[in-house]
């Protein structure tokens, strides 16, 4: 027993036709009907008599199956490191007005910090002039020290 290439039925003893293609692929077709749509290049999904038409459209199924249950994914409310679940939701509910204004001091806070910092290396850079001068590794190795002369 053997399908039909373009309707998909099936196709008894000495019956049908065989054609073979250039590239040595071989259909097998029920009748000169099937055999005809199938050289018009007719696609088989649009001829309601066919069996992938029918499977697509999902004709003649005997016995209705139970739609497949689909599993939803359930949402926690949960604490993450450094956070629990009340200081998130906390977070969450207050406005935005107090939010900007946390915000805004934040990185006031941040600025004089960095400021202080920056003064901070600044007057040691006045206090000990040395420390801020470039030298070299064989410099910093203890080599000595090249006298540049100044008579030229």
């Amino acid at each position: 027993l053997e399908i039909c290439s373009f309707s998909g039925s099936k196709i008894y003893p000495s019956r049908g036709r065989t054609f073979i293609r250039g590239d040595g692929r071989t259909f097998r077709f029920l009748n000169s009907k099937t055999e005809s749509l199938f050289h018009q290049r007719k696609n088989p999904r649009k001829f309601n008599w066919t069996v992938v038409f029918r499977k697509m459209h999902r004709k003649g199924i005997s016995e209705e199956v139970a739609k497949k249950r689909t599993r939803r994914a359930v949402k926690y409310n949960r604490a993450i490191v450094g956070a629990t679940w009340e200081d998130i939701n906390a977070r969450r509910n207050e406005k935005t007005e107090i939010r900007t204004a946390a915000r805004a001091e934040a990185v006031a806070k941040a600025k004089a910090a960095r400021k202080e910092e920056a003064s901070k290396r600044k007057a040691a850079r006045t206090s000990n002039p040395t420390a801020g001068q470039k030298f070299s590794k064989q410099q910093a190795r203890g080599a000595q020290v090249k006298v540049q002369a100044n008579s030229r």
